[in-house]
């Protein structure tokens, strides 16, 4: 079946455009055209992937991707006319898993698209026994969860995906671009801010947990997944 995907926008031509496109690649498509829309119609339809546009009017994208996390982590990506990298930032940091910045191509946003459903199915195929454990943690991808002192901790795919990398590689430094090409593909088209801001969320999660590892910045170079 193919996926469904909820495209949320203001602007009608743009809706329309992304909807022909993703209609060629057989996706199904639904859309809404405000904030306080897309809610209801993203608890309505359950899509796989939403294409949210930031400025909108009634709840703007950014609180309806804060919103969307509270319960779910489906993957999320963002639509701005801004391309100022604060806005980028802010983005990522409420759990957003890509952005694109208008003017785009629609050939372009369709790749990620595909990108991130290709890695976000890796959730129930292939991953059988993909389980890590250190002291009071646990990093499942088998079933896509993340387990600190005894607790589940709810968390995006791309989080857990980047902190399992890590800590499959113990005390092993890589470079953002190394993490980009690991986690995220040769097909993202981000950048090595991205990186930053996810160590940056996991870091919150970890934070005051007494362990004999931790996740370690090496000035001048990239991360670690450090075990004393």
């Amino acid at each position: 079946m193919a996926a469904k995907i909820l495209i949320v926008d203001d602007d009608i031509n743009i809706v329309k455009l992304i909807k022909l496109y993703l209609e060629k690649e057989d996706y199904t498509v639904c859309t809404a055209h405000n904030g306080r829309e897309a809610l209801d119609v993203f608890k309505k339809e359950n899509p796989a992937l939403l294409i949210l546009d930031i400025m909108m009017p009634e709840i703007d994208g950014n609180e309806v991707c804060r919103e969307i996390r509270k319960t779910s982590d489906v993957p999320i990506i963002m639509l701005t006319a801004k391309g100022e990298t604060f806005d980028k930032v802010l983005s990522l940091e409420l759990g957003a898993d890509d952005y694109i910045v208008k003017p785009f191509e629609p050939k372009e946003l369709i790749a990620r698209v595909k990108a991130i459903l290709r890695r976000t199915d890796s959730k129930t195929t292939g991953n059988n026994n993909k389980c890590i454990e250190f002291d009071k943690l646990e990093v499942s991808l088998t079933n896509y969860e993340l387990k600190i002192d005894g607790h589940i901790f709810e968390i995006p795919p791309k989080e857990l995906e980047l902190l399992y990398f890590l800590a499959s590689n113990p005390n092993r430094v890589f470079t953002r671009e190394q993490l980009l090409e690991e986690v995220w593909g040769f097909d993202y088209f981000g950048d090595s801010r991205t990186v930053d801001v996810h160590i940056k969320r996991l870091r919150e999660k970890l934070e005051g947990v007494e362990a004999n590892w931790q996740l370690k910045t090496v000035w001048g170079v990239g991360y670690k997944f450090e075990v004393r």
